[in-house]
């Protein structure tokens, strides 16, 4: 009987994540490496793990997620201005590049440099898919 996924499965999948456009936003095909992960344990929003549920070994589906089903809505308060002092001269902050920055604790977060004007970078902490419907096209490759 063919294995099927369920609440605490452990799951080998192979996935795209792309833009309603069809620009590609992130996948493991590009390395040839499958993501793994536990049905519960937090790595993917509930909506996605429903998505998943009942899907059994070599199936292979794709999934349309509204914003507030995958990385949800752009928040406000992830938008922070920043003094320009706080980048070095050697990377000056430019529009659009990314930026890891430290957390007290040590975790980093990447933020994406909106604007720069004088003093001011304008940088953006929310997930750069937040506000965008996605396309999840999935393909399970083992379940345990």
């Amino acid at each position: 009987m063919a294995k099927v996924i369920g609440a605490d499965s452990e799951v080998v999948l192979h996935f795209d994540l792309k833009l309603e456009d069809g620009s590609a936003a992130d996948s493991t095909r590009v390395n040839n490496k499958p993501a793994k992960l536990k049905i519960g344990d937090g790595s993917l929003t509930e909506n996605f793990e429903a998505c998943l549920l009942g899907m059994h070994e070599g199936e292979k589906k794709a999934f349309t997620l509204a914003p507030e089903d995958a990385f949800g809505m752009p928040n406000p308060d992830n938008i922070h201005h920043m003094d320009r002092s706080r980048f070095t001269a050697d990377a000056p902050p430019k529009e659009g590049m990314i930026i890891a920055f430290s957390q007290p604790g040590g975790a980093e977060i990447p933020g994406i440099v909106r604007a720069v004007a004088g003093d001011s970078v304008t940088v953006d902490f929310n997930h750069p898919l937040a506000g965008h419907r996605v396309v999840f096209d999935v393909e399970i490759v083992q379940i345990n």
